[in-house]
């Protein structure tokens, strides 16, 4: 005999295939988190006004900026001529910036050459040798990377002066090694600890070298780290202007930043248009460099966080 059948309410209704209730947000939330947005475009507008208003004055006539144009827009009068006379001419006070870019691009290549070739065989040699003392040296490494650089010019210059290297584009790349060989070397050697012995055991035990198995199978897996140390080396040596003016006297070896000094004067006028195309031309490879890498840049200063 079969059960009876449960009766249904009068007044029931069984929905079938009914979307689930949504959730509502309260509307504190909703205003909480419009608020935070308004906040960060602020922030990112206050952040890139300056670097914009730079653009658009180095896009203006020197006539428009002497009708004293003070408009946000950028107007329909812009020219690039300011950059082609910051690179194809030299100033009344005898400085040709298309020169200063490539003394910049020079000795930021030397400088990162030597930092990487260095700072590569100083860390693995730290991170794989068993020596005393080993914490202390990498400390007194990492305190001599933040030794205030002004406090490094008498006595720098002093010596370049005794070794005649005053007025030299050694004088700089000495310098920025100082600098940059203590804070790679350190980073580095943290950077190699990271990675497994074993990978140049198996290479040992195929017959290979130390330097064969560092060529060939330590590199390409710190890749990310020496490219980091790259980077970092040649952002310093590129932005660099109290060296620079200490050690630099010759307008033809000027670098970038030193070329900004008497960049668009002259007797009567000040260029701000020529003055503000330079700034543009120094900012614009280093944040490209930068936006394209930061991956890069992110793998390595982040790579060893996790085991």
């Amino acid at each position: 005999m079969s059960a009876p059948s449960t009766p249904l309410s009068i007044g029931t209704h069984v929905a079938v295939g009914d979307a689930a209730p949504r959730l509502r947000r309260p509307p504190g939330k909703i205003a909480l988190r419009i608020a935070f947005a308004l906040l960060i475009v602020i922030f990112v507008v206050g952040m890139l006004f300056p670097f914009y208003w730079i653009i658009i004055t180095s896009l203006r006539s020197p006539s428009a900026l002497n009708r004293g144009t003070r408009s946000v827009l950028p107007g329909a009068h812009l020219t690039l001529g300011a950059y082609r006379t910051d690179l194809l001419m030299t100033s009344v006070t005898g400085i040709n910036f298309g020169r200063a870019l490539l003394n910049s691009v020079g000795i930021g290549l030397c400088v990162v050459a030597v930092t990487v070739i260095l700072t590569t065989m100083a860390g693995y040699a730290l991170s794989r040798t068993r020596i005393r003392g080993k914490k202390s040296i990498l400390g007194f490494v990492l305190i001599a990377g933040f030794f205030p650089p002004l406090a490094m010019v008498g006595p720098l210059f002093l010596s370049y002066e005794r070794i005649h290297l005053l007025d030299s584009y050694p004088s700089l790349i000495i310098t920025y090694m100082v600098y940059t060989l203590p804070l790679a070397t350190w980073f580095l050697a943290n950077f190699f600890s990271q990675i497994p012995h074993q990978l140049e055991e198996a290479a040992l035990v195929d017959g290979a070298t130390r330097l064969q198995a560092l060529r060939k199978i330590i590199l390409p897996v710190a890749a990310p780290g020496i490219f980091t140390v790259a980077i970092l080396s040649f952002i310093l040596s590129w932005n660099d202007f109290a060296f620079s003016v200490s050690f630099i006297n010759t307008p033809n070896m000027f670098t970038a930043p030193l070329a900004l000094m008497g960049l668009g004067q002259s007797q009567y006028q000040v260029f701000y248009n020529r003055i503000d195309a330079a700034v543009v031309m120094i900012t614009l490879p280093v944040a490209l460099l930068v936006i394209f890498a930061q991956r890069r840049i992110v793998s390595g200063l982040t790579a060893g966080a996790l085991k």
